[in-house]
């Protein structure tokens, strides 16, 4: 008989708890943060070397580094609206392919962090099927940024 009052302030604090998640969730809601999905008017691209290169890169990088973000509708949901801005905020400061006439901080890098697989990350990959390259896709999108790198810098 000791064991039912143990078992029903459990319950008890499991419902405090609960009650408690979906209060800070509710408040999480109302900070702004992560809900402005405008996206900026895309200006020029890299001269790509081929419509393939482009085409990955808009699969695997385009959500982040550039102006053409498609945002799913959990992107409007905090606290993962707060995470997805933050990366696309600094996604597009490190590279972002449609802003190519300045200077771009990241191009350097990306044909690296590409062909290491680093590149677009675990938790972008888990919810865009799309961006999940195979190796080959991988090599070869590494190989065509590496090639438009070199016949289009990006200015600044």
């Amino acid at each position: 008989m000791a064991l039912r009052p143990r078992k029903r302030r459990w319950r008890r604090w499991l419902a405090y708890a609960l009650v408690a998640a979906l209060v800070l969730f509710g408040l999480a809601q109302l900070v702004p943060y992560g809900r402005d999905h405008a996206n900026p008017r895309a200006g020029a691209e890299p001269r790509w070397d081929s419509p393939l290169t482009r085409a990955l890169a808009a699969d695997a990088c385009f959500d982040c580094h550039s102006d053409l973000t498609k945002w799913p509708w959990y992107s409007k949901v905090a606290p993962v609206s707060w995470l997805i801005q933050r990366d696309v905020e600094s996604g597009r400061e490190e590279l972002n392919f449609t802003q190519w006439l300045r200077a771009q901080d990241g191009a350097g890098d990306a044909v690296e962090v590409t062909r290491s697989g680093s590149m677009p990350p675990w938790y972008y990959k888990a919810m865009h099927p799309n961006a999940r390259l195979t190796s080959a896709e991988r090599t070869r999108l590494a190989d065509g940024l590496e090639r438009t790198l070199r016949a289009s810098p990006s200015g600044g």
